[in-house]
């Protein structure tokens, strides 16, 4: 299976992100199989590392083989659906930088700005769990895949990258 991970360089040996926020399925490094989203992605990033380097950057989509069949030998989650157990997942993740769910490959939806919002909600207390889920099957929700450990990462080979030529954010 071909992935895609957007980013401002060219990663040839990808690594784990560690940041001062948490994501989605914790500090890793992520992935999609959507081209159009790594695209997105990967236009965000330049635009957002421009800022601080002062000069233009470009938009780098960086294409992985991921190895399934060694990924199988390896502790995998996954959550085809944004249902009860991934907003748990997710809110987990985000709100505790500490917390180790102990696997090495989570996939599943990704919690995009409108989806987003709704786990910020349930976050503060603002909406139930299982209003959030209810308000969350409305939504268009693209996927990730993130390799959560060192070993991880032997099941993604990088194949190449190339310059995003633009990409229209009305699509996503």
């Amino acid at each position: 299976m071909i992935l895609y991970h957007g980013s401002y360089t060219q990663i040839e040996n990808p690594r784990i992100i560690i940041q001062e926020k948490g994501r989605d399925f914790g500090f890793g490094f992520y992935t999609t199989s959507i081209k159009n989203q790594a695209e997105r992605w990967a236009v965000r990033s330049a635009r957002l590392r421009s800022r601080f380097t002062d000069k233009s950057e470009n938009a780098v989509i960086n294409v992985y083989e991921f190895d399934e069949d060694f990924a199988k030998l390896l502790k995998t989650k996954s959550y085809p659906n944004a249902d009860l157990d991934w907003l748990e997942m997710v809110i987990r993740c985000r709100s505790d930088l500490n917390f180790k769910h102990g696997f090495d490959i989570v996939s599943g939806k990704i919690a995009n700005d409108n989806v987003g919002e709704t786990v910020e909600y349930v976050l503060a207390g603002i909406m139930r769990k299982e209003d959030a889920v209810e308000r969350l099957r409305f939504e268009k929700i693209n996927d990730q895949i993130c390799f959560c450990t060192e070993e991880s990462l032997k099941a993604v080979t990088f194949k190449s990258s190339y310059i995003a030529k633009s990409v229209n954010w009305r699509e996503f």
